[in-house]
């Protein structure tokens, strides 16, 4: 690497943080979610604006592989917080109904999907068939449990039984979509030696059974403040360096990198070991969100040429949003009634299940790597995550305004029957 080329990737790592803050701030102003923004700057300095002239003279072709390499990174340790982040305790007494409505809102956009890709495939270039028809159903039945929680915590709505199940719901979602993705990246199949594969159920088992006992003594062994001063910095390089083990096993197998990433994160224990946690997420959260996740923003926006959009490509857009926005409200919705919820709180979770935000991009990435996803197609799908996140903040206050809320919020505050009567004798006894 020559001095001119450090040169320009230094400044474009400067840009792309000054862009990514930029345009968040602005998205959260506008209250949306940050990712948003960030999406939205990645896109604008794309080809889609001046024939790509700002792509061209802002990232360069040579600088492009090693901003595409912190892209995966970042990926990486993303999909690892996300494992992380999956709370187990979500799912105490809401088991049923939040896989109800997780199986109902996968399975609905996962079969329309299929059909829609039945009308799409001979209008875009796919080496398999089969594997573009299972990735446009798999692509169709995304919930990003990130960008949820954050809408969630924003309005207070986490406090509420009705933030609970969709925390709950979104943690299945996750869960399974990841699995359904897995199985549609093994059928596409990769330039690996096949066997390969066959060693991904025995990785999971020794993920499952063995990782987390050993991950527990290390953990134990020097808590903070209890004579271990680096305790914080030892489990944060056991994280990464565990985190990308095990993404590179995932990618050697043929699965893809972001499963090995988010099954590291999952099988960590947080029993009695919150701050390890803490420190993991902090450490690496901020490194990820302030830096490597901008950078895979941009490089996801070169790829998105919105310059051609004519009335045919315009008409497929149409038709994904219907697939994507119907399929995912109408699952939850419908799942959601019959367990029994009213008509109010079955809409918000239907609105809530289409959040798809950066989750969605990681996934029409690997569409786009395996070959599977055109150009074009990238394009319009990147489109949709936009769109079906943009919407799920302002849906959601139009279907469960501020007001319920706080009602909610009170009628759970307010004291009880027997701690009213407690508090009058209490003060009849002064």
């Amino acid at each position: 690497m020559d001095s001119h080329l450090v040169v320009t990737l230094l400044l474009d790592l400067a840009l792309i943080v000054v862009l990514a803050r930029v345009f968040g701030a602005a998205a959260r102003r506008l209250k949306q979610p940050a990712v948003i923004g960030e999406v939205f700057a990645g896109i604008l300095v794309g080809p889609t604006l001046f024939d790509g002239w700002i792509a061209d003279n802002l990232f360069p072709a040579e600088a492009r592989p090693f901003l595409s390499a912190l892209a995966q990174v970042g990926v990486a340790v993303f999909m690892f917080v996300v494992g992380l982040e999956v709370d187990r305790t979500l799912l105490r007494n809401r088991g049923r109904i939040a896989a109800s409505v997780s199986l109902t809102s996968i399975a609905l956009p996962f079969s329309l999907g299929l059909l829609l890709a039945l009308y799409l495939v001979d209008r875009h270039q796919s080496p398999d068939d089969l594997g573009f028809v299972l990735f446009m159903g798999a692509a169709m039945s995304i919930t990003a449990f990130p960008v949820l929680a954050r809408i969630l915590t924003d309005r207070d709505l986490h406090r509420t039984a009705l933030g609970g199940l969709a925390l709950a719901c979104a943690t299945i979602d996750d869960v399974l979509a990841w699995s359904l993705l897995a199985v549609v990246v093994t059928v596409i199949g990769t330039d690996t030696e096949q066997w390969r594969i066959l060693l991904v159920l025995p990785y999971v088992a020794a993920m499952v059974t063995v990782v987390p006992p050993l991950l527990r003594r290390l953990m134990a062994r020097g808590k903070p403040g209890t004579g271990e001063e680096h305790a914080r910095a030892r489990v944060l390089a056991v994280a990464l360096a565990g985190l990308l083990a095990s993404a590179a096993a995932t990618e050697w197998m043929g699965l893809h990198f972001i499963f090995g990433a988010f099954l590291f994160g999952a099988v960590i224990p947080r029993d009695s070991f919150e701050w390890a946690h803490r420190a993991v997420v902090e450490g690496l959260g901020q490194i990820s969100t302030v830096l490597l996740l901008p950078v895979f923003f941009v490089v996801a926006g070169l790829k998105v040429d919105l310059s051609g959009l004519d009335a045919g490509r315009l008409g497929e857009l149409a038709l994904i949003l219907l697939v994507a926005i119907g399929g995912k409200f109408w699952g939850a919705y419908l799942a959601a009634r019959a367990h029994g919820l009213g008509q109010r709180q079955s809409a918000a979770l239907g609105a809530l299940m289409n959040t798809r935000g950066l989750t969605e991009l990681i996934i029409l990435s690997v569409g786009l790597q395996l070959g599977v996803l055109d150009q074009s197609l990238y394009s319009l799908m990147v489109v949709m995550a936009v769109v079906t996140t943009a919407m799920a903040g302002p849906l959601l206050q139009a279907i469960y305004p501020d007001r319920l809320v706080q009602r909610e919020l009170d009628v759970r505050t307010r004291p009880g029957r027997r701690e009213r009567r407690e508090a009058r004798t209490e003060r009849a006894a002064r």
